[in-house]
């Protein structure tokens, strides 16, 4: 590749560590990219993966030194998320790609539609649900997920968002830290198997990895630092552009016009 590839492949690195620890979809951004510089879809999906699971325990690291990681909770639900990604990763070998970015784009809508509404249950969270062990609604949610995020890492962080605030009862920010552990969890065994299917190249993801990293760690003080209420506007934003962008709504507004 050419020298300016790099700084490129660096500065998508970034933006996607940055969004992908604030919010998610940050992966709309690198996948295309991978797959522009030439690896097939499937290959694209399983190097995403070495930055995912890189910039996830910067950014996990990041919460817990400034003690917003509920770390012995969010262990107990990455553990069915886990065993999701596993099944998500072997079905993504074959992965149908477009059908894929429809149903995303679906899910995106509904998932505006629920933080637009709702917007005191995600900056102020449910402190009461806490205390509690995890139940079979919060441990199957998060099953699911982890399907999905196996399967196709884009998009993954949203829903993470949804489960943590709406079913596990936390604020954004708190909610964002437990996600990132979630994610740096199941991330390892989906990369496992993306290795096993030699689905992953090493070179671009390592240089990809670099600007993931050093966005997760700036996202990471900035959450905290600005609050719930920030990162909720960045998450409709960021919603808000990733729905537009798999359903295609780009063209058809142009075509309106």
């Amino acid at each position: 590749m050419e020298w300016y590839i790099y700084l490129l492949v660096v500065a998508a690195g970034f933006a996607s560590g940055f969004i992908n620890t604030l919010a998610g979809s940050g992966s709309l951004i690198t996948l295309p990219l991978l797959i522009f510089l030439g690896l097939p879809a499937n290959v694209a999906n399983g190097t995403n993966r070495i930055a995912i699971l890189l910039q996830s325990l910067v950014a996990t690291g990041s919460f817990r030194h400034q003690k917003v990681l509920d770390l012995r909770r969010g262990f107990l639900l990455a553990v069915p998320a886990v065993l999701g990604s596993v099944i998500g990763a072997q079905i993504a070998v074959n992965l149908d790609e477009e059908t894929m970015r429809r149903v995303i784009g679906i899910l995106m809508v509904v998932m505006l539609v629920v933080i637009i509404v709702r917007p005191k249950r995600w900056l102020d969270g449910r402190p009461e649900m806490l205390n509690r062990r995890p139940g079979w609604l919060q441990l199957v949610t998060f099953f699911l997920i982890g399907i999905y995020g196996g399967f196709i890492q884009a998009g993954v962080g949203i829903f993470l968002l949804a489960g943590l605030v709406l079913i596990a009862g936390y604020d954004l920010v708190r909610a964002n830290a437990v996600k990132l552990l979630i994610v740096s969890c199941y991330t390892v065994f989906a990369l496992v198997i993306f290795i096993a299917n030699g689905q992953v190249h090493w070179v671009v993801g390592l240089i990809l990895a670099i600007g993931s990293m050093l966005g997760a760690w700036v996202a990471a003080r900035m959450a905290v630092k600005r609050g719930a209420r920030f990162v909720r506007w960045l998450l409709i934003a960021v919603v808000a552009v990733s729905a537009v962008s798999l359903l295609d709504l780009s063209d058809l507004f142009a075509r309106l016009l």
